[in-house]
C-alpha cells in the first residue's frame, strides 16, 4: 500500500513537473483546454496540463516589419516604387491567435495594399511634400482594419520614394528653372527699391534748400583725398538756375525791342 501511494505521488509530482510552462514579462499565454480558448496566461510559472491543455506564446513587444518596395501608379500616372516600415503590437493576445491566422503575414499584406491605395490617391507633388501627413493616413487605415485582431499600429514611416531616371531629370529642371525665377524676381525688387530710394533722395535734396550744396561740398571733400591729377568742380544746381534765369530775362527783352 505504501509503495502504490509513494508511486502515485511520484506520477503526481513527474507530472506536475513537465506540465510546467513558463511566460516571460513580454510575453501572453493562450491556453486552450480540449482545443477550446480558456484563458490568457500572465508572465511566471503556469501549469498546462499534458494532453488536455496546449497553449501559444504570443510576443507583446512593439514589433517593426518592413514592408517590402512596391510599385504603384500615383493620382496624375507617374509610377514610382516607395518601401516602408510598420510598428505595431499585440493589445489582445487572444484575438491575435483566435481571430487571425498569422497575424504577422495579415500585417504585412494588409500593409502593402494599404499603402498601394493611399499613394495612388494622391499626386507625385503631394507625396513629395506631404510624405508624413501620408504616413499618419496609411498608418490610421490600417490600425483600423487591424483592430478586430488584437492589434494596435503605432506608426507608419515611408522609407524611400524611388522615381524614374526621366522624372528625376524633370524634377531637376523644374528645380532650376524655379531658381532661375526666384533670382530674377529678387534682381528686379531691389532694383526697384533702389530707384525708390534715389527717388526719396531726389525729392527730399530738392525740397530741402541748401542739401545740394552740402551733397557738392561732401563730393569735393571725397575728391580731394584721391591721388588723381584731374580735378572736378561741381557748378551747384543753384547757379545754373540762375544763369537760366538771366538768359531767360535778356531773351525777353530782346523780344520787347
Amino acid at each position: 500500500m505504501n509503495g502504490f501511494v509513494i508511486s502515485l505521488v511520484g506520477i503526481i509530482v513527474f507530472i506536475i513537473l513537465i506540465s510546467i510552462r513558463q511566460i516571460n514579462e513580454y510575453e501572453r499565454g493562450i491556453l486552450f483546454t480540449f482545443g477550446k480558448f480558456s484563458k490568457v496566461l500572465t508572465p511566471g510559472w503556469q501549469i498546462v496540463l499534458p494532453i488536455i491543455q496546449t497553449y501559444r506564446k504570443v510576443d507583446i513587444r512593439t514589433k517593426a516589419v518592413d514592408v517590402p518596395e512596391q510599385e504603384t501608379i500615383t493620382k496624375d500616372n507617374v509610377s514610382i516604387r516607395i518601401n516602408a516600415v510598420i510598428y505595431y503590437k499585440i493589445f489582445d493576445a487572444g484575438k491575435a491567435i483566435c481571430e487571425v491566422q498569422d497575424y504577422y503575414y495579415a500585417v504585412s499584406q494588409l500593409a502593402q495594399t494599404t499603402m498601394r491605395n493611399v499613394v495612388g490617391s494622391v499626386t507625385l507633388d503631394e507625396l513629395l511634400s506631404e510624405r508624413e501627413k501620408i504616413s499618419i493616413g496609411i498608418c490610421e487605415v490600417i490600425d483600423k482594419e487591424t483592430d478586430p485582431w488584437g492589434v494596435k499600429v503605432e506608426n507608419v514611416e515611408l522609407k524611400d520614394v524611388s522615381l524614374p531616371e526621366e522624372m528625376k531629370r524633370v524634377i531637376a529642371k523644374a528645380a532650376e528653372a524655379e531658381r532661375e525665377k526666384q533670382a530674377i524676381l529678387t534682381k528686379a525688387q531691389g532694383e526697384v527699391e533702389a530707384a525708390n530710394s534715389l527717388s526719396q533722395a531726389a525729392n527730399m535734396m530738392g525740397s530741402t534748400p541748401g542739401a545740394l550744396h552740402l551733397r557738392t561740398l561732401s563730393t569735393l571733400n571725397d575728391l580731394s583725398s584721391d591721388q588723381s591729377n584731374t580735378i572736378i568742380f561741381a557748378i551747384p544746381i543753384e547757379v545754373l538756375k540762375a544763369v537760366e534765369g538771366i538768359n531767360q530775362k535778356l531773351n525777353k527783352e530782346n523780344n520787347n525791342q
